[in-house]
């Protein structure tokens, strides 16, 4: 394939010459001296990297192999669902795709001690997957659990009246056998019952283990202390109901809006949690306010139900932030007013208070001791996921006495979007 200028029909240049040029030195745009053509019909059903392929090549033939193009398209393709977790240094441990026999979808499982997060992405449209993603944008679309019999799980759920997702079914490979099952929440946001027992790979059947280098790129993160769904306005009470009657789970703490309100907005949040409190996740819909509240922002902009955000765990936050925001992960702001009477308000506190105020980090406490935690920015252009880092110290709390700072905040960042 050679290239003429629109300013000049008679240039010869190569792809290469043009790629390293950008415009032609008479300034016209370089063009293909003759359009390839291309059967539609071979097109269809190919999945976006094929595309990707079949399209590209007629004009990068003469210097690049189908070969070489295809590894440039697929480590482009890796590494753009890599980033969503990289600066939170999770490293990827299992993958499943093309390679795997995953004609649908690419997924990456990311791992740091105890959290995994799944990252998958489309190949195809049409799938459960990209109908999502058309839907809500980036987002969570299953808070999986761990259990010994995934199939009674199933059964016991859906005959308390669970709607049924995938019944149980049961995945092998060389490493052995798992057993997962799934049923749906609130939205379009689902649980998956996963029975791992069985096998000794590193993640499921079906994914491929990832070989990393061993260094330590741990940023302190252990566990998921939580996960927060947000609710239209009056649907709250009805999805803890839900996990009430088909999990038996209880009420484990409560705040209403005459304990979280701001000038503008104000919150209603229940945290649902099993009969252990292992597993805790607080339900959230707006309360009437002068203006927009951010959760009501979020349903307008995931187009429904989802889930707000995910919290984190960790043994020293001061370590941990300052790492993550070394990586580039931006936090909401706290003012400096808030930190002027910290000492007064909560005792005996064992950070470096300066430290704290510097990152802008939170503190709030109840009868068992305190708790520290910060807010990440939403983690894409829409104002929907976000993740919080937390640190407890006794304190079973979700910080109440929070909520105003971070709700001021959250407005701040509202009001700068033309949101409030």
């Amino acid at each position: 394939m050679k290239y003429l200028s629109t300013r000049n029909n008679n240039l010869d240049f190569s792809f290469f010459e043009i790629l390293f040029q950008g415009l032609s030195k008479d300034g016209g745009l370089f063009l293909p001296h003759e359009w390839p053509l291309l059967d539609i019909n071979t097109l269809k059903n190919r999945t976006y990297e094929e595309l990707a392929i079949e399209v590209i090549h007629p004009y990068v033939s003469d210097e690049i192999s189908k070969n070489d193009l295809k590894k440039i398209i697929d480590d482009s393709y890796k590494e753009r669902i890599l980033n969503d977790l990289d600066d939170i240094e999770f490293k990827p441990v299992s993958y499943s795709g093309l390679e795997t026999g995953n004609r649908e979808k690419v997924s990456y499982v990311m791992q740091q001690n105890q959290v995994k997060f799944v990252l998958s992405s489309p190949l195809i449209s049409g799938t459960d997957i990209s109908r999502h993603i058309d839907r809500h944008g980036d987002g969570v679309k299953d808070i999986s659990f761990s259990v010994n019999d995934a199939e009674k799980a199933w059964k016991e759920t859906t005959s308390k009246g669970a709607k049924s997702v995938i019944k149980p079914k049961l995945i092998q490979d060389s490493y052995g056998e798992a057993v997962i099952a799934t049923i749906q929440t609130y939205g379009d946001t689902t649980h998956t019952f996963i029975d791992r027992s069985k096998y000794k790979g590193t993640f499921l059947p079906g994914y491929e283990n990832i070989q990393t280098p061993n260094t330590d790129i741990s940023t302190g993160i252990i566990h998921i202390d939580h996960v927060v769904g947000n609710q239209p306005d009056g649907d709250m009470k009805k999805v803890c109901e839900f996990y009430e009657k088909i999990f038996g789970w209880h009420r484990f703490w409560s705040v209403d809006d005459k304990d979280v309100s701001t000038k503008y907005s104000s919150l209603i949040s229940i945290v649902m949690s099993n009969e252990n409190e292992n597993v805790k996740m607080p339900i959230n819909e707006p309360a009437n306010g002068l203006k927009k509240s951010q959760i009501q922002e979020y349903i307008d902009f995931y187009n429904g139900p989802g889930v707000q955000h995910i919290a984190m765990s960790t043994k020293d936050i001061i370590s941990t932030v300052k790492k993550l925001k070394s990586n580039g992960v931006q936090f909401l702001p706290t003012p400096k007013s808030y930190y002027e009477d910290l000492s007064n308000r909560i005792d005996d506190i064992q950070e470096d208070l300066d430290a704290i105020a510097e990152l802008g980090i939170l503190i709030d406490s109840d009868e068992k001791g305190y708790m520290l935690q910060i807010f990440t920015k939403p983690i894409q252009d829409r104002p929907t996921l976000f993740y919080e880092i937390i640190q407890r110290r006794g304190s079973n709390s979700f910080g109440k006495g929070n909520f105003k700072a971070l709700f001021e905040s959250i407005e701040r960042e509202q009001s700068q979007r033309g949101n409030l």
